[in-house]
């Protein structure tokens, strides 16, 4: 009995085994794609101009990776510290309102009843199926006859509602705020904007913090909304800074060092935002999984 047993347990070790070499050769290709072109980013950024036409850019020698630093921010009278400002001022202050924003209005969807709720959540749906780049120019003829163009407002009042986060807000809602706590809170007087704020919004908040990454992302890597809305370079973000510069390149070859550098420095806050809220966006994103 044990000899007839030994072959088929091994027979059915195989097809398990055979998975998990496929699934780790799969995650390997992936991990190597996503980062040998960080690896490139980051030794590129440390050479200077003549060897980033050479093939010394893989070497470890020959390293400028301060005075490409230096020069990065002495570009242009220091026009990149101003585009990193814009773009954390656009990004952290956008994402943070419009993650607020998008929780109130799934939690509105999701704990209140009114006229045509479940016909106007299907119209945020459908809002999420259109491309960002269809509303520029919808935004840029509202914000042409508001006198709103160049300026500050006109970036950062679109990316201020995002129609997945309130789709992500509502099941955040369903997941993590009980109808019976909130008929606690309103059996012990609390009204239903205490409710809201003490109560749920605490426990919203794995789902406040994973709508808040998804729109830090977006908006730090908006391009097309900027690039249609701005002409006054003081007020670029990072990635449209970069574009002109990368385009002015070209012409004046002193950009390329800076501009490589400029971008990885421009990956920094998001890895450190992902780091540093990595423990509440896992535990937000499986909000309603188990019940």
């Amino acid at each position: 009995m044990s000899t007839s047993t030994a072959p088929r347990t091994a027979a059915s070790l195989r097809p398990r085994l055979l998975g998990r070499s496929v699934v780790n050769l799969v995650v390997g290709i992936s991990v190597l794609y996503t980062l040998l072109p960080v690896l490139w980013l980051v030794l590129a950024a440390s050479r200077d101009r003549d060897a980033l036409f050479s093939s010394s850019v893989l070497s470890l020698t020959d390293f400028s990776f301060v005075q490409n630093m230096k020069d990065l921010f002495a570009m242009d009278g220091g026009l990149y510290g101003r585009w990193y400002g814009n773009s954390l001022l656009y990004a952290v202050l956008g994402a943070a309102l419009g993650a607020l924003i998008s929780i109130a209005c799934g939690y509105a969807f999701d704990k209140y009843r009114f006229p045509h709720k479940e016909k106007m959540f299907g119209l945020v749906l459908a809002a999420v199926m259109v491309p960002q780049t269809v509303l520029a120019l919808p935004l840029y003829l509202m914000a042409s006859g508001t006198g709103l163009v160049n300026t500050f407002w006109a970036v950062f009042i679109p990316v201020l509602f995002n129609p997945f986060g309130v789709y992500l807000g509502r099941i955040f809602s369903q997941g993590y705020v009980p109808d019976e706590v909130l008929e606690a809170a309103r059996m012990d007087g609390a009204g239903e904007l205490t409710a809201y704020v003490r109560v749920a919004l605490r426990m919203l908040g794995p789902g406040l913090v994973t709508v808040f990454l998804f729109q830090l992302t977006a908006i730090w890597n908006n391009f097309f909304l900027p690039m249609v809305m701005l002409s006054d370079q003081d007020l670029y973000p990072v990635s449209l800074g970069l574009y002109s510069w990368n385009s002015s390149a070209s012409v004046s070859p002193e950009y390329y060092p800076v501009v490589i550098m400029g971008s990885l420095l421009a990956v920094v806050p998001l890895i450190l935002a992902f780091a540093l809220l990595q423990r509440f966006w896992r535990s937000g994103l499986t909000a309603g999984a188990v019940k």
